[in-house]
């Protein structure tokens, strides 16, 4: 083969590899944090104790049972019993049977959505859910610790909309093809690697370069991590509270920033150990003075008679 040929063939295999490897992260940062049930409950149950998240739970709180007394009252209520249930609201998002509700609910909206999106069967129809075993739950845990007119709170089946039928049909065809890119992007970024290393004619700097590419790739998902906290806090709805959903961000994301951690500390490792090597590892051997000089042997006088 060509040495421009084979260098092409190189540089190219080896760009892949670096722009398929972040892509490979990502994409199993999605199949295998966010879509396992375990784990986004694991990362999403100390939020319970988050003072933005418990701040913003106490205003829903407080805003659905002001509601509902004035459904009871046929009317609404004045600012001092608005002002009491947000208090009461507060008080209980610190207590035990908060962080139960909170693991349930997430555990429950989860479970429906995820279930939604590896279902065909369910296309243009919206993801619904019923938080009454949920509200259940709560009041029975509140009765459990003496709260005054716990078992008096009202819990009704209603479907609550999760995503509208547009919604889901379209994460259930990213879904899919999540499924594949998880799968593949890793093995073809390792195959367009290797391939890169092995057509180069020169095996060390390529080696080098793949590291540089990937400590590269690393760092440019930690920034797109970090634009994209940005950007979805900026563009959620007036009523939803910024500072929570950027620590539910900061929780969901936590695993795919250090990875892009990791990818960028990968790649300087292996660049630097190559450099190291071809710069310090062949050292040539230098002669001493007092060791002879090795050649061929002269040929030795011959004597001749009279």
């Amino acid at each position: 083969m060509f040495p421009r040929l084979r260098g092409a063939l190189s540089a190219a295999s080896i760009a892949l590899a670096c722009l398929l490897a972040p892509c490979a992260t990502l994409a199993g940062w999605a199949l295998y944090a966010l879509a396992d049930t375990g784990r986004y409950i694991a990362a999403v149950a100390p939020l319970a104790d988050d003072p933005d998240v418990r701040d913003a739970a106490a205003d829903t709180l407080g805003s659905g049972f002001a509601g509902v007394v004035d459904e009871v009252t046929a009317g609404p209520v004045n600012g001092t019993v608005r002002l009491f249930v947000r208090d009461a609201a507060r008080s209980f998002t610190r207590t035990d049977a908060f962080r139960e509700g909170w693991d349930a609910a997430n555990r429950t909206v989860h479970t429906a959505v995820l279930g939604a999106l590896r279902d065909d069967g369910t296309a243009g129809r919206p993801v619904t859910v019923d938080l009454a075993p949920v509200a259940e739950r709560v009041r029975d845990r509140l009765a459990e610790d003496h709260v005054p007119f716990a078992r008096r709170i009202p819990v009704r089946h209603t479907a609550v909309t999760v995503l509208t039928a547009p919604e889901a049909d379209r994460l259930r065809k990213g879904f899919h093809v999540l499924d594949v890119a998880a799968l593949w992007l890793p093995l073809a970024a390792v195959v367009f690697a290797v391939t890169g290393i092995a057509v180069a004619a020169r095996r060390r700097r390529a080696v080098t370069a793949a590291g540089i590419g990937t400590a590269l790739g690393g760092a440019l998902l930690a920034l797109a991590v970090l634009v994209g906290r940005r950007l979805t806090v900026a563009e959620l709805p007036g009523p939803v509270d910024g500072p929570a959903a950027g620590a539910v961000y900061d929780a969901l994301t936590a695993t795919l920033r250090t990875a892009s951690w990791l990818l960028v500390g990968l790649g300087l490792t292996v660049a630097l150990t190559s450099w190291l090597t071809g710069r310090y590892g062949r050292r040539p051997r230098r002669r001493s003075r007092a060791e002879p000089v090795t050649g061929p042997t002269p040929p030795r006088p011959t004597r001749t008679g009279r």
